[in-house]
Formats: C-alpha cells, structure tokens, sequence
C-alpha cells in the first residue's frame, strides 16, 4: 500500500488523527494489533463518519437490506449492537471539525458528478441506487493513482461517493457500476456506525486516554464484522449488474490487474484459483494459515470474496431477491 500523499496542490488540508476515522474499499487492511507499537498505519486512507445514511421511508418500501444481508454480517451486527454504548463513544471521537474538514476537502479538491458533469457515470449511479430501492448520493471523481472508492456519511448531510480516477481507468462501465453498487449497499444496509468504530482502531485509538482496554477488547469482533459487511456488499453489487462474472471480474482485477492486462484476464481460471486456495487450505495446518492470515484484516482476500459471489449467484435465495425485485419493478431500469 502507498503511504497517505502529503498536503499538496489537489490533496486537501491535513485530517485531525484523533478525530477521523477511515477505511479502504478493496484492499484488505491489517488491524493495529498487528503492530506491537500500535501506532496508527499511514495509508491511502478514506473517512467514515459515526452517522450513517438511512433510506427515507418513501423508498424503504420494497427490497430491504435483510433480504441480501450475509448471514455472518447479521450474526456480528447482533453482536455489536449487544455492546453498550458502542455508538456514543464512536461519536465521541469523531467531531464536527473533522466532518467539515473532510466534506470541504472532498468538494474543493474532486468533481462533482450530475446529469451535466460525466452524465454517463451519473446514470450507473442512478441505475444502481433504483435497483437497490434505495436514494442515490452524490458522486465526486478524484484524480489518485490507487485505485479506490469509498463513502461519507455524515451527520445532517447527503452522503456521498468518491471513486478514484485509476479505478475508472482499470474497470468496464458495468464494472464501474457494481462499485457502486457495493458503496450503496454500505449506505443501504446501515453499516456506517460500525465501520467508524473499527476504523478508529486502526487510527491509534490506543493511545486515547482510558480507551486501549475497550479497543483491544473490541478489535477482532470489529475485524470479524467488516469482513462480513465486505460480502454484504458484494451482494448489493451482483443484484444491480446481475452478472456474478462482472462483480468476480472487479475483485480480479483490483488484486492484480491493470489497463493494460486487462483484456487478457480471465475470470474462470481466478475462480479456479479461488477453489485451489479452499482446497490448500481444507487441512489443518492449512486452515491455520489461513484463519492467521485473515483474521487481522478488514476485508476478506479476493479469493474468497469471489468465491463466496459465485456460490450466492447460483443459490435459491439470490434467485428469490431476483423475482421480489422483478414483482417490485426495481429491475426496470
């Protein structure tokens, strides 16, 4: 991973550390108990704030977030949601300083898209936000080098997308869309609150004054949920492209492809690739190696995201979201 880019012409003013939370969209990030200085990991980092965005009631009518939600994501939802005051002292880290700051940022420093601005990328979002029944947020472009997305939500205010302009770059259109359509689902499915609390970890909450204990006791739970909340979304992005190749395709080419690989990358032999790692994994020593080499990230590997995708696509429950969608006419687009 690259380093977070200092302040310069286009990067926007510096966030306060104590008081921002963040998350990367694709790539997997270690937790910082994987550090034995538990300090805080410089990435090329996006910002979760504590409030997140809830459909209005006029569209909440339909197709809900439980009827995609994975059930690791129910189950570790439960979990938090058990843990007292989890909710007020993610706020209570974040601040309104901070929310500004990042909003300003965003604004000043990327394009906003409209039917007038990038009208085609305008349109995916459009499309994907009526498939998933839900209000479509603002969407900026930003010039970076690594490919990324990544959500806002913020108290008071519409959420809103960034994409990476290296992201538009690798990916198809339809590619493009499922992107989205995973950033919807964050939105769709009420994960804000959470991921502002596990990404604070990462941020050095360690070094918070009488927060170290409840950090360490919280982390891997909150690890465990994102990587659950990852496969959420994935789900979101398969039921707008309706392709489970188009959403694998996204997940290889973000492990490793690039423009100008593109056209010979093959999703067959990835989700090949997918079943060799079960297969290598299937022994003990194997499963160890892998529950050691998941636990402390935040997204599960690509592999086993795109074999998770494929196994849903070809199950009874996706073909029954498929038709409620088809009865609600969300699939008219």
């Amino acid at each position: 991973m690259a380093a977070c880019a200092p302040p310069g012409l286009l990067s926007g003013p510096a966030l306060p550390r104590q008081l921002v939370a963040f998350r990367c969209y694709w790539t997997p990030k270690l937790s910082s108990s994987s550090s034995s200085s538990r300090r805080p990991w410089r990435r090329h980092v996006v910002v979760v704030t504590a409030a997140s965005a809830r459909a209005s009631p006029a569209v909440a009518r339909g197709l809900d977030a439980d009827d995609f939600r994975h059930p690791l994501d129910k189950q570790n939802t439960l979990l938090l949601r058990a843990v007292p005051g989890l909710n007020d002292m993610g706020k209570a880290l974040l601040g309104p300083v901070s929310e500004q700051v990042m909003v300003l940022q965003n604004i000043g420093s990327s394009v906003l898209v409209s039917p007038n601005q990038l009208p085609d990328l305008h349109q995916l979002l459009v499309e994907a936000a009526k498939l998933l029944n839900t209000e479509a947020p603002d969407l900026y472009i930003r010039q970076n080098p690594v490919p990324n997305a990544y959500t806002l939500a913020i108290n008071g205010k519409k959420p809103f997308i960034v994409v990476h302009t290296s992201l538009v770059e690798l990916l198809t259109r339809k590619e493009l869309q499922a992107v989205l359509a995973h950033e919807l689902g964050h939105l769709k499915c009420d994960h804000g609150v959470w991921l502002t609390f596990a990404n604070i970890l990462t941020m050095g909450a360690y070094t918070v004054p009488g927060f170290g204990m409840v950090a360490g006791f919280l982390e891997e739970q909150l690890y465990r949920w994102l990587r659950a909340a990852e496969l959420t979304c994935d789900r979101a992005a398969l039921l707008v492209v309706q392709d489970p190749k188009v959403v694998i395709s996204v997940l290889m080419k973000l492990a490793g492809g690039c423009p100008s690989l593109a056209d010979q990358l093959n999703v067959d032999a990835f989700l090949e690739q997918a079943r060799s790692y079960d297969k290598a994994a299937s022994n003990p020593v194997g499963w160890y190696i892998r529950n050691a080499q998941t636990r402390e990230l935040s997204h599960p590997l690509p592999v086993m995201r795109a074999r998770e995708i494929d196994e849903w696509s070809r199950s009874q429950e996706y073909k029954t979201i498929m038709q409620k969608m088809l009865q609600l006419g969300l699939n008219e687009v």
